[in-house]
């Protein structure tokens, strides 16, 4: 049940008795509920045991038969690819900290040795349960008409036609490199698929090694012919003689490598902090092995040669039935609409109204808040495209952390620039994984006469905030859009997260100081922002201590947010001591929780659940009672030590009180799903609540009543 007095929309949704279970739905096999206690004295769970907790639960929604297939299958896929950028950033980070002589323990009082023998355990049984997943889910498809075939088990024809496709669009692209005393084993890529073939040598002599590369990327993982679909690696493996012509193969086998990405620099010493990040992504290809996949009918002997050649120990070394790199399952050539969910058109507000100055004439009257993707990101892309065009419009700047490859967004910056309007862009080229692409972006802008800034030497620039200067009677007016997800189309389709543009002075006044903090560094004074790492953490263990407070006083006192991860040890230890003092705390993290909830004397206040479902739950807010007169925050920081302490945050309050209301009911509308929806225990598990009823289609349904 929610807090006493917190307000609730009359909309919200009545929601069924929670019940949990560890069985999944009728058919979907069983839910796994591991514990995340490492240490039962410690007050604090693993942080990577919790993180595979969670990609435990994304693949509990492959095993759902409510799901679709192919979205059964996207989430087994989604799981393969979570547990690559796991061991190529986490993994690899605990082997960087033992190389480095580090016996330290962590927050959970475990060592960096006794936390990697746990993970390699957990993870090699959770390889297992993804490959077996996914191989249910291909069986399923099978009945359904989607055929996923080995080569042998085509007809004649088929043969023929595939093979006139492998010589035609395949063979050219491969290169066959056979390893001898003046060919030295070859480079293996990060995530790089290959096969190990063998060939006969010399009477009495051990099988000739060779390694064929399998081009995904380059190509498509999967080949279609006629109606069926065969994975590109099985169909190189069945033409591999034409690469070794006059040699006799013995057999071919698939591997894959993974590497440590986890690329660091000294920023401080670099002059040009582009070309760093640049010679970064190429050495990031370099990085030492952590993991090696084989096939489980590959030669022991094999075996042992790759592992002495990635310098692996054997328990680094993951043994399946196939297919590898279930990643690239996301992306399979079927068209078959009745095996996806319902597609969903997003609402877009019509916030132009019949005044000349359109959007801006809205937006002065009254603050407007978005919850993505139930509403569109167009919206957003009209803001900044109307102001790249108005007249009126001075000054652009915004924050720019994963960009995505929508064209509007880079089109509208360099169209102001062009027209003659200040445009700073603070380009975040730190961001893992999407630091090609910014750079990218970053030469553009450049080009086009904008101002581009790689942020603050020392710390990566995660807020999400766009100050737009117009001037109109009566003076320059600031506009100002603050949300919890990038400025990316694409994944505002597939997240949810909010947005509030607003003509606030006072919040147009604070987004201002941030701007010149960050680009001039002068000193900022912050009226309604919290901004990390100046006030936010200060900020939200002030508004804990505050209910704690209220609590001792005798009143009723809460705490609802919601996160992605919650891993910081002195946000841990605050909700602790607000817990202690008889104040209620509701969380909703999705992924990772280092706190543990629900402990006689500790915790015994505060419960913890994690949503899940169609969308990928992104948004954070943080509510507290206040005494009677809730107060609500919303923006870009989890709460982990790396938001609080080593990235430019920015936290808003919500003002307007009707706005102060739809958060709450947000809230109450996701504690109250079923669908999706885990509960953290004491010890450690997440148990799964039983029921059907869906925030996600909740909010959805409500965008298009009827």
């Amino acid at each position: 049940m929610p807090p006493k007095n917190t307000p609730r929309s009359a909309s919200a949704p009545a929601a069924p008795t929670a019940r949990r279970q560890r069985t999944a739905q009728a058919g979907a096999g069983p839910v796994p509920s591991r514990s995340t206690v490492a240490n039962p004295d410690s007050p604090f769970l693993n942080r990577e045991l919790s993180w595979l907790a969670f990609n435990e639960r994304v693949l509990a929604e492959a095993r759902d038969e409510r799901n679709p297939l192919l979205e059964r299958l996207k989430y087994a896929a989604i799981c393969g690819s979570n547990l690559d950028e796991f061991f190529m950033v986490r993994v690899a980070g605990i082997h960087r900290q033992i190389a480095a002589g580090v016996h330290t323990p962590g927050p959970d009082g475990l060592s960096p040795q006794q936390t990697l023998t746990l993970v390699r355990d957990r993870t090699q049984a959770m390889l297992r349960e993804i490959e077996a997943v996914t191989r249910r889910i291909l069986r399923d498809l099978g009945r359904h008409g989607v055929k996923l075939a080995r080569v042998s088990e085509l007809g004649r024809r088929a043969r023929a036609q595939l093979r006139e496709h492998y010589l035609a669009e395949i063979q050219p692209v491969l290169t066959p490199l056979v390893v001898d005393p003046s060919h030295p084993f070859p480079y293996l890529s990060n995530l790089s698929l290959n096969l190990a073939v063998l060939l006969e040598s010399g009477e009495d002599e051990d099988p000739e090694f060779a390694r064929v590369k399998v081009p995904v990327g380059v190509l498509p993982r999967a080949v279609c012919i006629a109606d069926t679909v065969l994975l590109l690696e099985d169909v190189i493996a069945a033409h591999i003689s034409d690469l070794f012509k006059g040699r006799r193969v013995l057999a071919a086998h698939a591997f894959r490598v993974t590497r440590n990405t986890d690329y660091e620099f000294e920023e401080e010493e670099a002059e040009d902090l582009l070309a760093t990040i640049e010679d970064g992504l190429r050495r990031r290809r370099f990085g030492s092995a952590v993991r090696l996949e084989v096939m489980r009918d590959t030669p022991p002997a094999l075996i042992t040669f790759l592992q002495e050649r990635l310098r692996l120990a054997p328990e680094d070394i993951f043994t399946l039935e196939g297919p590898l790199g279930s990643a690239d399952l996301m992306g399979l050539p079927v068209k078959r609409p009745d095996l996806t969910f319902e597609p969903y058109v997003p609402a877009v507000p019509d916030l132009d109204g019949e005044e000349e100055d359109g959007i801006f004439d809205t937006i002065r009257a009254r603050d407007v808040l978005l919850h993505h993707p139930y509403d569109g990101f167009a919206n957003i892309l009209d803001f900044l495209e109307e102001a790249s065009r108005d007249p009126q419009v001075l000054a652009i700047k915004q924050t720019l952390y994963r960009t995505g490859d929508d064209p509007r967004l880079l089109s509208a910056l360099r169209a102001a620039a062009e027209n003659g309007k200040q445009v700073v862009a603070l380009i975040e080229l730190k961001a893992r994984f999407d630091e090609q692409r910014n750079i990218s972006w970053a030469r553009k802008l450049e080009r086009a006469g904008a101002h581009v800034v790689y942020g603050v030497a020392g710390l990566k620039t995660h807020a999400k905030v766009t100050l737009i200067v117009r001037r109109e009677e009566g003076g320059l007016r600031r506009y100002v859009h603050i949300g919890t997800g990038n400025y990316n189309a694409k994944t505002a389709r597939l997240y949810t997260d909010l947005s509030l543009l607003s003509a606030d002075p006072d919040l147009g006044a604070d987004v201002a100081e941030l701007f010149n903090h960050l680009t001039g560094y002068a000193e900022a004074e912050y009226t309604h922002l919290l901004v990390a790492p100046d006030t936010a953490r200060t900020g939200f263990e002030a508004l804990l201590e505050r209910e704690a407070a209220h609590a001792r006083d005798g009143m009723d006192a809460w705490v609802r947010v919601k996160l992605n991860q919650l891993t910081d040890p002195g946000m841990v230890e605050a909700l602790y001591r607000a817990a202690g003092a008889g104040v209620r705390v509701e969380m909703i993290i999705r992924g990772v929780c280092c706190l543990r909830p629900g402990v006689a004397g500790l915790s015994q206040s505060i419960r913890v659940r994690s949503l899940l479902g169609r969308y990928l739950e992104h948004a954070r807010v943080f509510a507290f009672g206040n005494g009677g007169s809730p107060e609500v925050y919303f923006g870009s920081a989890d709460w982990m030590s790396r938001n609080l302490d080593r990235r430019v945050e920015v936290i808003a309050p919500v003002l307007d009180d009707g706005h102060r209301e739809t958060f709450l009911s947000i809230l109450d509308t996701e504690w109250a799903d079923t669908r999706g929806s885990w509960e953290l225990n004491a010890q450690g598990e997440y148990e799964k609540l039983s029921g059907d009823f869906s925030a996600q289609a909740t909010f959805a349904a409500a965008r298009h009543p009827g």
